[in-house]
């Protein structure tokens, strides 16, 4: 801009004097010093020259002189494209009728840079005319990003000024480059530049270019603490959250350099010393230096400990009528004596605090009162409970919700307009709310002051979730291999709180329909109830080696309802009716054969075993149930704190074909160990099963084989698929080349006894139980980012209590007995027979299909003895689906169950 037009002079004029020449002189000299006056002033207008001088010539009369006026008549706008002239006119306080002063041109210079719209702009006055000559600042047409590779465009874009279709402004520029440097100063990436560019385009457009040098990511090499005495270097720096460059922190982000971070480990470290009772501990200094390859940091704090003070006198001084000081000083965690300890002392202030709330006192004062004894060491504190008026919940107020229907949230309030307040209510309605999963994570519900000092405003102010769920999975898992699935699911069904859902599942093994419904509060009332109409396929299965086989098929069509009352406020109690009917069949191909000789074909012992050919036909199941629920979890998906206990019975009999009573009992307590992030849990399970009929015939369960329990992966691990608990192992005879049996030196019949040459089936028992202890294992910032939760386990458990079969059948399927009927047992390596099933030092007796037969069977896995497993495992909520893997060790077990070290399960959705 020039200077001339920022001054506002115009063009100059140098009129002589008419008379004498002293004077035309002097107007010379006039003259001569503002053309002087012009090269400094760049762009400034050329004044008019001076008449030549006629010498010989009388002196003519001079013209009347020029009237200069500094009145604005006229502003015109100059160079204006996509703005109004109105528009820049608008920014600025020049107008026509005014003096037109340089002070008035400067102030609208000024204006006009203010606006940021235009690369270049003068103002220039022609005798009253003022001409205003703008250049506009170019479009933005986009931004585009090279170079950046560690920090995505989605985390750069959202974080600058500049934007497309705004106006281009140097400043943005400038600011926008500073932020993408301090974007990549926070992932520790100091040496990041940002070079920005601009490319002209057509109708006064520009695209803006940031190149970005990211640099190596600054690690943090080392950290030194000096000034400790009492706690090691180690120690200390396990509290801090910054961590030292190591290999073993490959999966922490934490190692880079954050001066946010260096701020927080400070307090991190008063807060340790603090709790270990050094009331005077201090950080001196803390400092980040770079390493001479400018690569990486080194921090190093100064501190000074202090002494180590225990605590003093300890009291509470109440002023609030319904606690008395004296009873609660007793009831005080920290013991004059005890070491200082900081973390006490704010747990009691919260602890007091909840107490008072409980007692209507929501805006209770709990001020601890330190008084520090540096010559004894001692910290005297009195926490002071001041008085506040008894507080009353004047309403409920509910926002933001647009879907759910207000009764749904304020059916979950555990405090209605006119309660006394009580924080412990609040919490609880809290919790209440985000069991729901209907709104927004970490929902709390506020509290403000109401229209009196004792009122209580209590508001809800939701933000909410789709609650719609459609979902198509696809996965493989080493018990079901190939597995598809499909569902679609409402959880807050027309925002009634309903839950309406279709279900399909479908994999090797396996396949079932069903149809659900759903109601927490059945006609606004208190009573949750729901129903359930299904179909499911199972095809059971054993193993002869690796190999899979299908033993029998149950095809169950039926339906259950429910219905369920709270008790108290974590108790419910809940009545359901089952009736299945079932159809358990074999292949006849494999397992039937014409054992009388009459051309109807029979299930055959010798092929499928006796328990199969007891199982095989339809029944009518008719199940009453009650269960008693105890769950005071902290959340459903992730539980970190608070146990659920479940004890439940069954009666089938009510109508149908089978007749039993079924109880099971389950507990589990999960604890958050301390801050450390360690969450630690144990489960307890158990059940039986108590026949209610007799079936007939020797050696037959009374109850059926699709009744029983069985145990094994997933729910105890290290076992396979109903790897526990009473089985038959049939084991066929070795042959020669010419198919006839190898005899051993004794003359007997030898068997395959390795267990993949060996005909695995599972029979389930009447009774078990099940109990595993896990402690999941926190790890660093990146490793938690990738969804990995590994853990330690160990788990302890039994099945047991089926009546044992009669194994050896003559050839038409019939029992070998002796003359008084009982069942005859091999003595093993011997010919003869005994009706024990055991010897003397307990080992079973071989059961003969029959006489010198090439196949024999082994009842094994009949006993309550614990079987122990520990191993590790991770799960880990992976791009491609959630994942768990399994490495089990067996520390116990008992002749018969099937170990399986590895396990591992992974589905995903798409």
């Amino acid at each position: 801009m020039n200077r001339l037009s920022k001054t506002g002079l115009g063009p100059v004029i140098c009129n002589p004097a008419p008379s004498r020449g002293p004077i035309r002189l002097a107007s010379l000299l006039c003259c001569g010093s503002i053309l002087a006056g012009l090269p400094a002033m760049a762009g400034a207008q050329e004044a008019s020259p001076a008449p030549a001088a006629q010498p010989t010539a009388a002196p003519a009369p001079a013209p009347a002189p020029a009237a200069r006026s500094n009145t604005i008549r006229t502003i015109t706008v100059v160079g204006a494209e996509r703005l109004e002239p109105t528009t820049i006119l608008s920014y600025i306080r020049l107008r026509v009728g005014q003096e037109y002063t340089s002070a008035a041109a400067d102030e609208a210079l000024k204006d006009l840079g203010a606006t940021e719209l235009f690369a270049n702009f003068s103002i220039r006055n022609d005798a009253g005319n003022v001409v205003i000559t703008v250049t506009e600042n170019p479009v933005i047409n986009r931004i585009v990003l090279e170079g950046n590779e560690r920090l995505k465009a989605d985390k750069i874009l959202p974080e600058i000024k500049l934007s497309p279709r705004q106006i281009f402004t140097r400043s943005k520029v400038r600011a926008d480059v500073a932020r993408i440097i301090e974007l990549y100063k926070r992932q520790g990436r100091f040496a990041a530049q940002v070079e920005p560019k601009m490319v002209q385009l057509p109708q006064n457009r520009v695209d803006i270019v940031f190149e970005i040098t990211e640099g190596p990511k600054s690690k943090v090499r080392q950290i030194n603490i000096l000034g400790n005495e009492k706690f090691s270097d180690g120690e200390l720096r396990g509290e801090m959250v910054t961590k030292q460059a190591r290999l073993t922190s490959f999966f922490s982000s934490n190692t880079s350099y954050d001066p946010d971070r260096l701020a927080f480990d400070q307090q991190k470290l008063r807060q340790f010393y603090l709790t270990e009772g050094y009331a005077d501990f201090r950080v001196v200094s803390a400092v980040a230096e770079l390493t001479p390859d400018q690569k990486d940091f080194i921090i190093t704090y100064v501190v000074e400990e202090g002494e180590r003070y225990t605590f003093g006198d300890v009291k509470v001084d109440s002023q609030l009528r319904d606690f008395d000081s004296d009873v609660m000083s007793t009831q005080l965690p920290m013991k004059a004596g005890d070491f200082y300890n900081a973390k006490i002392v704010e747990d009691t202030v919260e602890q007091l605090t909840e107490l008072a709330g409980r007692y209507g006192y929501a805006f209770a004062d709990v001020q601890p009162r330190f008084n520090r004894d540096p010559d004894n060491l001692k910290m005297n504190i009195t926490f002071v409970l001041r008085e506040a008026p008894r507080v009353y919940v004047e309403r409920v107020d509910i926002n933001g919700n647009t879907l759910t229907q207000d009764k749904v949230i304020r059916r979950e309030f555990r405090l209605a307009e006119g309660d006394a307040f009580n924080s412990l209510g609040v919490q609880r309605t809290t919790a209440r709310i985000n069991s729901l999963a209907y709104f927004q994570e970490n929902f709390e519900v506020t509290q403000t002051e109401g229209s009196a000092p004792d009122r209580i405003i209590l508001e809800a102010n939701i933000e909410e979730r789709p609650t719609g769920e459609l979902q198509f999975s696809a996965g493989f898992s080493s018990i079901e291999q190939f597995i598809l699935a499909g569902s679609i699911r409402q959880r807050n069904f027309r925002g009634r709180g309903q839950t309406i859902g279709l279900s399909v599942n479908y994999s090797q093994f396996s396949r079932s329909a069903q149809v659900s419904f759903s109601d927490p509060y059945i006609f606004d009332r208190n009573i949750s109830g729901g129903i359930d109409i299904y179909r499911r396929d199972f095809n059971s299965f054993n193993f002869t080696g690796n190999n899979r086989n299908t033993t029998f098929e149950q095809a169950t069509t039926g339906f259950s309802m429910r219905a369920g009352v709270p008790l108290t406020e974590y108790m419910s109690l809940v009545g359901s009716y089952t009736l299945n009917y079932e159809d358990v069949s074999l292949d006849e191909n494999l397992f039937f054969s014409d054992i009388d000789g009459n051309g109807t074909l029979e299930c055959d012992p010798l092929r499928a075993g006796r328990f199969l050919c007891d199982a095989i036909g339809t029944r009518l199941s008719s199940i009453v149930g009650l269960s008693l629920n105890y769950n005071s979890l902290n959340s459903r998906v992730r539980p970190t704190r608070g146990k659920t206990i479940s004890l439940s019975g069954e009666f089938a009999g009510l109508g149908g074909d089978v007749r039993y009573v079924r109880f099971r009992g389950r507990g589990q307590q999960f604890w958050n160990v301390g801050n450390s992030g360690f969450i630690f849990s144990i489960l307890a399970e158990g059940g039986t099963i108590i026949p209610l009929q007799e079936r007939p015939g020797a050696g037959v369960d009374d109850v059926l084989l699709t009744d029983r329990f069985f145990l094994g992966e997933p729910q105890f691990r290290g076992f396979a698929i109903r790897g526990v608990g009473p089985r038959i192992l049939t084991q066929t005879s070795q042959l020669d080349g010419t198919g006839r049996p190898i005899l051993d030196a004794n003359g007997n019949i030898t068997f395959f006894t390795d267990r993949n040459q060996v005909r695995d089936d599972a029979i389930g028992g009447r009774n078990y139980y099940l109990g595993r202890a896990e402690l999941e294992i926190p790890l660093g910032t990146g490793a938690r980012e990738l969804g990995l939760r590994p853990s330690i386990w160990a788990d302890v458990g039994a099945l047991w209590g089926v009546e044992q079969p009669i194994l050896t059948v003559n050839p038409t399927g019939i029992p070998i007995t002796n003359a008084a009927g009982e069942p005859l047992f091999q003595i093993p390596n011997t010919n003869t027979t005994t009706t024990s099933p055991t010897q003397a030092d307990g080992s079973l007796n071989i059961r003969l299909i029959q006489p010198n037969s090439n196949i024999r069977e082994l009842f094994l896995g009949n006993s309550p003895s614990p079987r122990i497993t520990a191993g590790i495992g991770v799960n880990w909520n992976s791009p491609f689906g959630p994942f768990r893997i399994d490495f089990a060790q067996t520390i116990r077990k008992v002749e018969g169950d099937d170990e399986r070290r590895f396990t591992f399960n992974v589905g995903t959705q798409f």
